[in-house]
């Protein structure tokens, strides 16, 4: 009986090395990835970072783009970061309509800082007021969105709250008296009232660029400014003929 050679059996017979499969590798691939895209945040500072993701894809995308995984990934984390934080997209839009407020009434205070006469001050927050929803619509946008909003949230509420303040505050500069934004008279909701109509309704209708007919019809560089100006100095009631 021949003696079988098993050097050369093995030698023609090498064990095939154990390879990982595809799909298992993929799937490894793809975590480290993952981690590797995530941005490592303090729990302190996941929810500012969230968001000023947010305010970026706001801005960016529009309201229609802004999404608790637009945000997420924007951010750089896990698609429940949003949700752990906020609940809902509801409760991540009054939170950034709370930081767009308090950025607005930032911006109302240190433009009356800046007036030097008594017309500066009074065009100075009107004048900020257009500035701030053109730099930033988004913004802008879902601050005045009440269907989109909960104020019942505490920090929606409290700076929603100071911006109507200091809005009653300037118009009873205007009228020389001090207004308390609790208890108003007839004469002191309409002044509210319509000073915030006129330059509310002014910033849409530039905003949705509605007022191009009008500047183009103008005297050549006239500005949508110098036409809000026109607008705040001109009588609020013409001279009827016969008076």
């Amino acid at each position: 009986m021949a003696k079988t050679d098993t050097k050369g059996e093995a030698a023609r017979s090498p064990r095939a090395p154990r390879k990982t499969t595809p799909t298992a590798a993929s799937r490894t691939s793809r975590r480290a990835r993952s981690a590797k895209t995530e941005t490592p945040y303090h729990h302190g500072a996941l929810r500012e970072a969230l968001l000023q993701a947010a305010e970026r894809v706001l801005e960016r995308d529009g309201l229609a783009g802004l999404t608790l995984r637009a945000v997420a990934r924007e951010a750089g984390v896990s698609h429940a970061a949003p949700t752990h934080h906020f609940g809902d997209l509801t409760g991540l839009l009054s939170e950034l309509a709370a930081v767009g407020f308090r950025q607005f009434n930032v911006a109302m205070a240190a433009s009356c800082d800046a007036a030097t006469t008594p017309l500066e001050a009074a065009l100075a927050r009107p004048k900020a007021y257009v500035a701030y929803a053109q730099a930033h619509p988004g913004m802008y946008s879902i601050m005045f969105r009440t269907e989109r909003l909960d104020y019942s949230r505490p920090s929606l509420h409290e700076a929603a709250e100071a911006s109507f303040a200091g809005l009653a505050n300037a118009v009873g500069m205007m009228r020389q008296e001090q207004i308390s934004g609790d208890a108003l008279t007839l004469n002191q909701g309409a002044a509210i009232a319509r000073a915030w109509s006129l330059v509310h309704g002014f910033t849409m209708l530039l905003l949705d660029g509605r007022l191009k007919d009008i500047l183009g019809r103008l005297p050549e560089g006239t500005t949508a400014e110098r036409l809000l100006e026109a607008m705040l100095t001109a009588p609020v009631m013409p001279k009827l003929p016969g008076c």
